[in-house]
């Protein structure tokens, strides 16, 4: 049984289905999107999906390599593919004052739609004003770059936080195809990048804080993110 003192978790996928104006094709990694949402709803809490423009969540056919029994039997599950895959959220339909945490699910496309979303980031902002948590792991970062403070200092600034790293983008093959590097773009809003070794699990709590460095990193976000949530029980 839910507490009474947590609300929902927000998960937020994103739109892109390709590379900028390249013909090849991105979107969600999906076992971001599952791991870290079996993991919640295992420890009794509920989640919701919202992207950019809500409705259609494309996934990027690579994340599908990877996936295990586990991955699999959440994706073929009904309630993620209706609620999260075929009709996700659109942010005009959340009302951020119900829910404890909001959490950046990531795949190359968010690259695109993440950053510049002004609706998503007032979502953000409100759960983080309401004492909740801001989360997000691998690309998922993207949409904790531009989110800004009332007064106008941004979220990260001085504040320890982890994403896909320029090595891990090389290593993926597509450093010369993303329009930017996590770490860069944060660190030129005052981040502390943390890093570990490319592809190695690892997740980075500062305070409301918690965030992933890749794929295989979510699972440490939601287990990082239900202790916190147990605390408050």
């Amino acid at each position: 049984m839910q507490s009474s003192n947590i609300k929902k978790v927000l998960i937020v996928l994103t739109n892109t289905m390709q590379y900028g104006d390249k013909k090849e094709p991105t979107g969600l990694w999906l076992g971001e999107a599952t791991e870290f949402a079996k993991i919640i709803q295992d420890a009794g809490f509920t989640v919701d999906y919202v992207s950019p423009k809500g409705g259609f969540v494309p996934l990027d056919p690579r994340s599908m390599k990877y996936v295990d029994d586990e991955i699999m039997d959440f994706y073929e599950s009904d309630d993620f593919k209706k609620r999260a895959l075929m009709n996700s959220l659109a942010p005009e339909d959340v009302d951020p004052d119900n829910y404890s945490a909001i959490y950046y699910a990531g795949g190359h496309g968010v690259m695109w739609d993440f950053p510049d979303s002004e609706p998503l980031q007032k979502i953000a902002l409100k759960i983080y004003q309401n004492n909740g948590f801001v989360t997000s792991v691998c690309h998922g970062i993207a949409g904790l770059l531009n989110i800004k403070l009332p007064n106008n200092d941004y979220l990260i600034s001085n504040r320890e936080i982890t994403g896909f790293t320029e090595s891990e983008e090389v290593l993926a093959g597509k450093k010369k195809i993303v329009p930017f590097f996590n770490q860069n773009e944060a660190e030129k809003r005052g981040a502390k990048f943390m890093k570990k070794r490319a592809y190695s699990e690892y997740a980075v709590q500062d305070g409301q804080l918690i965030t992933g460095q890749n794929p295989f990193s979510a699972k440490a976000v939601a287990k990082t993110l239900v202790s916190n949530f147990n605390k408050n029980v």
